[in-house]
């Protein structure tokens, strides 16, 4: 496997804005706000030929309560699976009593450590080794990761001189696993979609909480299951805009919005206890324009009376009828029933989205839908569809090629989608239509063709009078 490298330290002390810098991305979301990560966000980085992963991790605060316990369990397990560890320290806060007691914590585990010292700016070099020395692990390396300032420093030669260690330990050449099917694991604030993530995986993989808003970014975790791969998208919460006041929350959502983007099957998730509500239609608009498949999840149902789950049932039937297509589960993640299911339904989702459809086969479907069911009359002219062919995947997109195309009512869009569904079996996911209006070749040409004969004309009149 290639190697990990750790980022650890208090919190707010730079490690989502140093990950960025190594990874060369902006996949962790970073503000001035103290415990923003809570998750182990990973990522790839590079020197040289020289490939390494880099693990970000929650702000180890020296206290397990509350939500800091789940969060430091997460560190430590960054630290324990990790090949090198970046430890950072705050220079314009000093040395704390936390920071002490992180480094403690390191020499006895005996982890191949490096003490990074960011937030240099303005800041006596002096001051810096002479504050940081009693930490016990050698001379910080100083760095400003907000301007880059030593980054490229601590690269080439910190972590490139950890090369023969972890080159040791991993296998840097090797590629970087397939990502497999990507699910993104969407819905409110609080209706278990950490807790589905770790049932799913069969660990505690991101931080659990009894408070909404416990993920505040787009967490990715590849794994093998049954010799399959997949990567889960672990995403916040997503409320109505109104009730979006922190500026983290919303970065959040942009980061899951994304991250529905990015995935191929999209798990939406409802709360049992409170039904069908709008942000749910919110949400599953979002993954409806995106195009993405689509599994609906139902959880805490071991939760809800026999009368109450019965009026769920109705609600659904009535209020997501336009999505017809997508399988629904009743499950509870916390004790995972149903949750097993939900892979049989994915699989299904992801196949038919990205299925190779032949053009013959396509064909015969369109003629055999106009011939039972022929396309409206516009201004006084039949619609008429030609020929159909693929036009994309992920979702499935169906061109068809006519006449008047643009005029086809959105009812006969329906009456398609339906008829294309069905025959090709399509479960899970939406179908995409682009109609396209043939060009006449002879348009243009008529006006031109008969003028030509009526000079001819003439000129045969003329000659014929002038025999005369």
């Amino acid at each position: 496997m290639i190697p990990l490298i750790a980022l650890v330290g208090r919190p707010n002390v730079g490690k989502s804005t140093l990950f960025n810098r190594l990874t060369r991305s902006r996949d962790a979301i970073v503000a001035e706000f103290a415990g923003l990560t809570r998750d182990r966000q990973y990522g790839q980085g590079a020197v040289g030929d020289f490939d390494y992963i880099v693990v970000d991790t929650g702000g180890l605060t020296g206290g397990d309560q509350g939500i800091d316990g789940p969060m430091a369990d997460q560190a430590r397990v960054a630290i324990a699976e990790a090949n090198l560890v970046l430890f950072m320290v705050d220079a314009r806060a000093g040395r704390t009593a936390a920071d002490e007691s992180i480094a403690e914590s390191l020499r006895r585990q005996g982890k191949a450590t490096q003490l990074v010292c960011n937030k240099i700016d303005g800041q006596n070099p002096d001051y810096i080794d002479a504050e940081f020395s009693s930490l016990g692990l050698g001379s910080a390396v100083p760095i400003s990761a907000s301007h880059g300032t030593g980054v490229s420093r601590l690269v080439d030669e910190f972590i490139a001189g950890h090369e023969a260690i972890l080159r040791a330990i991993g296998a840097p050449e090797a590629e970087i696993a397939d990502p497999g099917i990507k699910i993104a694991v969407v819905g409110r604030p609080n209706v278990g979609k950490s807790t589905l993530v770790n049932r799913l995986l069969g660990e505690e993989r991101v931080v659990v909480f009894d408070e909404a808003g416990t993920t505040r970014d787009s967490v990715y975790i590849p794994f093998e299951r049954d010799g399959k791969r997949y990567t889960l998208i672990d995403t916040a919460g997503v409320r109505r805009r109104g009730k979006v006041s922190q500026k983290v929350e919303k970065f959040s959502i942009v980061k899951t919005l994304a991250a529905i983007q990015d995935a191929n099957v999209v798990i939406l998730m409802l709360d049992a206890r409170d039904g069908v509500v709008e942000q749910d239609l919110h949400l599953l608009g979002h993954v409806m324009d995106a195009g993405r498949a689509l599994v609906i999840a139902v959880n805490k149902w071991d939760g809800t009376t026999p009368d109450q789950k019965n009026t769920v049932r109705r609600e659904l039937e009535r209020r997501l009828r336009f999505i017809d297509f997508a399988n629904i589960h009743y499950i509870s993640a916390r004790h995972g029933s149903g949750v097993g299911n939900l892979y049989d339904s994915i699989h299904k989702a992801y196949a038919a989205a990205t299925r190779e459809l032949k053009t013959n086969q396509l064909n015969e479907i369109l003629q055999d839908a106009v011939r039972e069911h022929q396309p409206p009359v516009v201004r006084g002219r039949r619609i008429k569809l030609r020929y159909a062919h693929l036009g994309g995947h992920n979702p499935p997109i169906i061109v068809i090629h006519g006449n008047q195309t643009e005029a086809v009512p959105d009812s006969y869009r329906r009456y398609l989608e339906h008829r294309f569904r069905d025959a090709l079996g399509m479960e899970g996911t939406p179908i995409r239509f682009e109609f396209v209006t043939s060009s006449n070749p002879y348009k243009g040409k008529v006006n031109k063709l008969t003028d030509r004969q009526l000079a001819r004309k003439r000129r045969l009149m003329s000659y014929v009078k002038k025999k005369r």
